[in-house]
């Protein structure tokens, strides 16, 4: 999974959508369609991580489109905070472990076996595209 490197080396960028820097969201949305084949989410460009009701919102409105699973490869974790939605991932699978693919403004971005990154956030929700 070499694509794994091109994300790893961006920056984040509050709204961003690539490909020299990314958020949470645009992150996501862009490695699972064009790496996993899942389609295209809207673009939610204008929602910024310093709007947590907003950003609960875009999330609310993905969701309904989407069901609760276990973590699997292609899936997007949710963090939330209360009922807030605070901060997403892409579970990727690599040499046969999964693991989160995310980029966040403290520590950039980086892939971790999901029980480490599981470890540092108390509440996870876990969707998959509807079949």
């Amino acid at each position: 999974m070499e694509w794994i490197n091109t994300y790893l080396s961006c920056r984040y960028e509050d709204g961003a959508r690539g490909p020299e820097s990314w958020d949470c969201w645009g992150l996501v949305r862009d490695a699972r369609h064009r790496h996993l084949g899942k389609r295209l989410l809207p673009s939610w460009g204008h929602v910024r991580n310093t709007e947590p009701k907003e950003f609960t919102r875009a999330y609310r409105a993905e969701a309904e489109h989407m069901e609760v699973c276990r973590p699997e490869s292609g899936a997007i974790a949710a963090v939330m905070r209360g009922h807030l939605c605070v901060h997403v991932a892409l579970v990727v699978e690599t040499s046969g472990r999964l693991k989160v693919l995310e980029i966040n403004p403290a520590r950039g971005a980086r892939c971790l076996p999901i029980a480490q990154w599981q470890r540092d956030h108390n509440t996870v929700i876990y969707y998959r595209d509807r079949e």
